[in-house]
């Protein structure tokens, strides 16, 4: 009896734990409500050369890899890179718009107007114009002072140069390169009143082959030092080709020249592009024009090359204190009228330039051998 009884429990055992279909489910986990994830914030960025080791790119380049740095999967960015000013780049920026980018840098002078009209049919998209001017309800404008960092560049060109000729390639004559050669100019001839600075103009912002024989001829016309305003490093491979000395512009460029820097002036775009998408992001992005330099951290002049003598390291690095602090600019007549080099008082003494007048330059200083050419 105990026998049966016992069988039969061991069927009522086996029926109950494997044979219902109700109790052999694994009881489930009660799943908890999550808020849907929220897609990231889509960023393009269009480049007017080849995305290269150094220069002008570059720099926006670092720019961008420094939002995706700071903001992590919060942002989803892409480039596109060697697209030209005009009807090329219009194409680009709409295409980016198109493809689901509500943040759209356009870093070049020329990509100004494409950027308004492509702005006219997107409304919902955040365009930032890089060197452009105009504004609109959804395009913003930034530029930096790039010319603070030139004046203190020329401050180490005027200490080191040996022969009092400075060259100067440059791209073209708008007002944002004549800033930075008559800065360059100021600051040369605030340390060495005899110094002297010859332009070539090449209208152009990215052909190295030009941009190396322009240093080239500058330096068999007896230039010891050269700065220039393009695109490439091919200005300090021909200073160090040459054994002459060079400064960097746009970034760092010790790798190219090792021997030749003397001090590179370079932009650090990483903030201001990270502030930018983080008012996307929470929704307090404005349209604006913003103009930084060297006290918003947008211009920096350093990496001194191995020539330079400590003091006159010490005496830049003071001076961009200075301009920081806002003791010193650029553009203020303190101990004589400034004269352009036509001989028009262009900055009575005692007076500065106001920003509108900065923006407007059309004249070379005095000291500058070379004319405005249109």
């Amino acid at each position: 009896m105990y026998k049966n009884l016992a069988g039969r429990a061991v069927l009522a055992w086996v029926a109950a734990c494997c044979l219902s279909p109700a109790l052999s489910q694994t009881p489930q986990t009660p799943q908890t409500s999550q808020a849907p994830t929220k897609p990231p914030l889509k960023i393009g960025f269009v480049y007017v050369t080849p995305v290269t080791d150094a220069g002008w790119v570059r720099q926006h380049e670092e720019g961008r890899k420094a939002v995706e740095a700071a903001l992590g999967d919060k942002v989803k960015t892409t480039f596109v890179e060697n697209v030209a000013e005009g009807a090329d780049a219009e194409r680009v920026i709409r295409d980016l718009a198109q493809q689901g980018n509500t943040l759209i840098f356009t870093p070049s002078f020329g990509y100004m107007e494409p950027t308004l009209k492509v702005a006219k049919d997107f409304p919902d998209v955040k365009f930032e114009s890089v060197t452009g001017y105009k504004t609109a309800p959804n395009v913003a404008t930034a530029n930096a002072r790039y010319y603070e960092g030139r004046y203190l560049a020329g401050v180490a060109a005027g200490r080191m140069t040996k022969t009092n000729v400075a060259g100067y390639v440059a791209g073209f004559p708008i007002p944002e390169v004549l800033q930075g050669i008559n800065a360059f100019t100021l600051g040369m001839r605030s340390v060495n009143p005899a110094a002297k600075v010859s332009v070539v103009w090449l209208n152009e912002w990215f052909d190295p082959p030009k941009e190396r024989d322009a240093a080239m001829a500058l330096f068999n016309q007896n230039a010891d030092v050269v700065a220039f305003h393009t695109g490439s490093t091919a200005v300090m491979a021909a200073a160090q080709e040459r054994g002459k000395m060079a400064i960097a512009y746009h970034s760092d460029m010790r790798k190219v020249a090792p021997d030749a820097q003397l001090v590179a002036v370079t932009h650090q775009w990483g903030g201001y592009y990270t502030q930018r998408a983080k008012a996307v992001l929470d929704g307090s992005w404005k349209s604006g024009n913003l103009w930084g330099g060297v006290k918003e951290g947008m211009i920096r002049v350093g990496d001194f090359g191995t020539k330079v003598p400590k003091a006159v390291q010490d005496e830049v690095l003071a001076r961009q204190k200075d301009i920081a602090a806002g003791k010193l600019q650029p553009f203020r007549a303190v101990a004589a009228d400034v004269r352009d080099n036509e001989g028009r008082v262009v900055i009575a003494k005692g007076a500065q330039l106001s920003d509108e007048q900065i923006l407007k330059m059309n004249w070379l200083v005095e000291g500058v051998q070379g004319r405005v050419t249109r």
